[in-house]
């Protein structure tokens, strides 16, 4: 990683309107901005037409995690309120979770709080910025639970409670594995008749699983990049990926990722020069100036202001030709952030 980088250089100005607080009635009715990597061309588009900007051949891989109710309204003893946010499920079998708990004063180590339907926690110890909980008294699989009794995790920037909508909108239709707590947003655009038609024209699909954690929205502290520290979430990329993307490449298909995650988990298991299988952790931070070795084309969501989200989106697009683009989309009023409209980098 180079440390000539800023982080305002990765700012620009967005309007507040043009934050999507809503899905689009349809989830392939979204607009996209198509940027070629070549030219710097771009091409205003929906993604409607994303086959045709795929060809037979093709890989197209997805992010298979399925996003938890992760949160929870909770007590103290004394009846004050605490938030629970689940950053990440550690045992789902123990109920051991880490989380951020918002309280007008920190619970201390070793202190209960009453969950939902009389369920208990001990705070069981720190981690930085999180407390770690250890349920008990769950009486059934943690999943069930909190699909009863959570909340749709809705990005802080979706400033409404969340409903019966968000349960089915802000979860891909190809989620299967739990344990994010936040949407693989660029996936939120496939319905299963697109996904079908790819199929049809000869595109192949491949998975990996990473489980997006809340510090996906934490801002970048330092002005130096190199000072920043990434956060870490598991994923893990089977062999059986591994092999699709070597067919791909055999045959001269492109390795597309759906999603800024897909690209974090295809290059952290090619961290070592060629795509292996992998299952772990990642602090894998992409900035301009770093070499990808398994992607070829992205589609993604348009991302915060300096976020590391969008640092790694213009090092695969390139810096001026992706600052031109968001440029270029405030302009044309694109919607923005996770529920918004989707970029196609090719």
């Amino acid at each position: 990683m180079t440390t000539e980088w800023r982080r305002s250089d990765f700012h620009y100005e967005l309007p507040e309107r043009l934050i999507a607080h809503r899905p689009p009635a349809q989830r392939t009715a979204s607009r996209m901005l198509v940027l070629d990597r070549g030219s710097g061309a771009l091409a205003d588009r929906r993604f409607a037409d994303l086959p045709a900007y795929l060809e037979a051949g093709d890989l197209l891989v997805l992010n298979d995690t399925r996003v938890i109710p992760a949160r929870l309204e909770a007590a103290k003893p004394t009846g004050g309120r605490v938030e629970v946010l689940i950053e990440r499920v550690e045992d789902p079998e123990a109920g051991v979770l880490l989380c951020h708990l918002g309280a007008n004063r920190a619970p201390r180590v070793g202190a209960a709080i009453e969950l939902p339907e009389g369920v208990g926690a001990e705070v069981a110890g720190r981690e930085g910025r999180f407390f770690r909980l250890r349920l008990h008294g769950l009486g059934e699989h943690l999943w069930a639970y909190l699909e009863r009794v959570g909340h749709v995790p809705l990005p802080p920037y979706i400033r409404r409670a969340d409903d019966a909508e968000d349960r089915e909108r802000y979860q891909t239709v190809f989620a299967q594995r739990p344990g994010a707590v936040a949407a693989p947003t660029a996936g939120l655009h496939f319905d299963e008749a697109m996904l079908e038609d790819l199929r049809g024209r000869g595109v192949e699909t491949a998975r990996v699983t990473l489980h997006v954690g809340a510090g996906t929205f934490a801002p970048v502290e330092h002005e130096d990049l190199s000072a920043h520290a990434m956060h870490a979430e598991r994923l893990e990329v089977g062999a059986e990926t591994v092999a699709a993307v070597r067919a791909a490449r055999e045959r001269g298909g492109r390795v597309v990722a759906v999603g800024t995650t897909v690209v974090r988990a295809l290059e952290s298991a090619a961290a070592d020069g060629a795509l292996a299988p992998f299952s772990g952790e990642t602090q894998l931070f992409i900035t301009p100036g770093y070499r990808f070795r398994a992607v070829d084309a992205l589609l993604t969501n348009f991302h915060l202001p300096e976020s590391t989200l969008l640092m790694l989106v213009s090092a695969f697009g390139g810096y001026e030709a992706v600052m031109a683009a968001y440029r270029h989309a405030v302009a044309q009023e694109y919607r923005f952030f996770s529920y918004g409209d989707a970029m196609l980098l090719i």
